[in-house]
């Protein structure tokens, strides 16, 4: 079976080369950590107690876990370790938790990577954030008797059906896993259909409730040196795309300030061309234009959410799939989202119908900016409401720690 997921991989490689090459060549991402991506890597120390690895794939998943590794953290005989795939998770990763953790980077899916990422790391159990079900690497697990979960689990009516696809695959990976934590009863549903065992599924709350703050550090120093006029209202725009650049530079009423976070970094250059002589984080110097401000960085945006007086997720006004409004949300920021929502549509239905967001469409953007910048009122009933919704939905970090606590055997299959 290895060998033929080899194979598999390696032709898909081969026939995908012009996209994938293209892609990485455009974002200037050739040159990454290609011997991490190998497995490859000095070798971490023996565990001091049960070593758990967290593998969050990229920066939503590494913010995802926080409250969840603070609670690890508390365990007196566990030893957690991070990985996660990509550069800006690894960044986030870094930022984050390499003061307490070891963090490092997951491997391709090539059974000589995995097996030297196993023997590197040597985890007990390992917690897959959200899916990331990968053959080698779960069977690898299994063939070492290391137990495997999914946290947070997720498997959108989109994902799901291309994964059905090659239900045929993976249906033996997903029967190893020793247990499923999903975020509701539709995806639960979806894993145990690609082949999780009913027994070892169970639902709870996303782990995203539990992570809402009023103060993240670092929030004053951000507007200080950025030149914020707190004075005046501030708009967030967070993990924004290029098509919706324009659309927030027309949007945004006259006197209001606005701070853009695009979500990858190779569209901050094109972002600054939108939002014409704008702040940019990383400039050290003031642009000449006071109402516009560009974070070019990576792990700063929960303070800049914290500065908001209104935020606008990005990545839900064009042919995208939508952003993470939890944060913002439970920080007591009045949330606008757009109405491509596909990733977090649960989340998006819960706030709304509580009438703790303001949903609308790209055309609507600017009378609804126009309503809440002018109604100090309207601001504050929709922050509340999604905090109401947010506190009953608290708890999902708790419930992952003791089954994680648990353990297990792995599955013999």
């Amino acid at each position: 079976m290895r060998l033929l997921s080899d194979l598999a991989y390696l032709l898909t490689i081969i026939l995908t080369m012009p996209f994938w090459l293209t892609r990485m060549v455009l974002r200037g991402r050739l040159r990454t950590d290609w011997p991490g991506r190998l497995g490859l890597g000095p070798a971490l120390p023996p565990a001091s107690g049960r070593r758990i690895l967290l593998h969050a794939v990229s920066v939503g998943e590494v913010n995802a876990i926080r409250t969840l590794v603070r609670l690890l953290e508390q365990q007196a005989d566990v030893e957690v370790v991070i990985s996660s795939t990509t550069d800006t998770g690894i960044e986030r990763a870094r930022s984050l938790y390499s003061s307490r953790h070891a963090v490092v980077r997951y491997p391709l899916d090539f059974s000589l990577s995995v097996s030297s990422f196993l023997k590197r790391v040597q985890p007990d159990a390992v917690s897959l954030v959200e899916l990331e079900v990968w053959p080698n690497f779960v069977a690898d697990c299994c063939r070492r008797r290391i137990d495997v979960s999914v946290i947070n689990g997720r498997l959108s009516a989109r994902s799901f059906r291309r994964y059905r696809w090659v239900r045929w695959l993976l249906k033996s990976s997903f029967r190893r896993l020793n247990r499923v934590i999903a975020q509701s009863e539709d995806y639960a549903g979806r894993f145990k259909a690609m082949g999780a065992r009913p027994d070892t599924v169970q639902v709870a709350s996303s782990l995203k409730w539990d992570n809402t703050t009023t103060s993240p550090e670092g929030a004053d120093e951000l507007a200080s040196e950025l030149g914020l006029d707190r004075n005046r209202l501030v708009i967030v725009a967070g993990s924004t795309a290029p098509e919706e650049h324009a659309l927030l530079h027309s949007a945004v009423p006259a006197g209001v300030q606005l701070i853009c976070a695009p979500r990858r970094p190779e569209w901050f250059d094109a972002a600054a061309d939108v939002f014409t002589g704008c702040t940019r984080r990383t400039a050290g110097r003031q642009g000449s234009n006071p109402d516009r401000f560009l974070l070019d960085t990576i792990g700063e945006l929960s303070q800049a959410y914290s500065l908001a007086d209104i935020v606008v997720i990005g990545r839900s006004f064009g042919e995208r799939h939508g952003s993470d409004p939890a944060e913002p949300a439970g920080m007591g920021k009045p949330v606008v989202i757009g109405p491509a929502v596909d990733d977090f549509l649960e989340m998006v239905e819960i706030l709304s119908s509580a009438g703790g967001l303001v949903q609308c469409t790209a055309e609507a953007l600017s009378g609804v900016l126009e309503e809440l910048v002018s109604s100090d009122q309207r601001r504050k009933v929709i922050a509340e409401n999604a905090l109401d919704a947010i506190q009953g939905r608290q708890g999902g970090s708790q419930v992952t720690l003791q089954a994680l606590l648990l353990g297990g055997g792995p599955v013999q299959k």
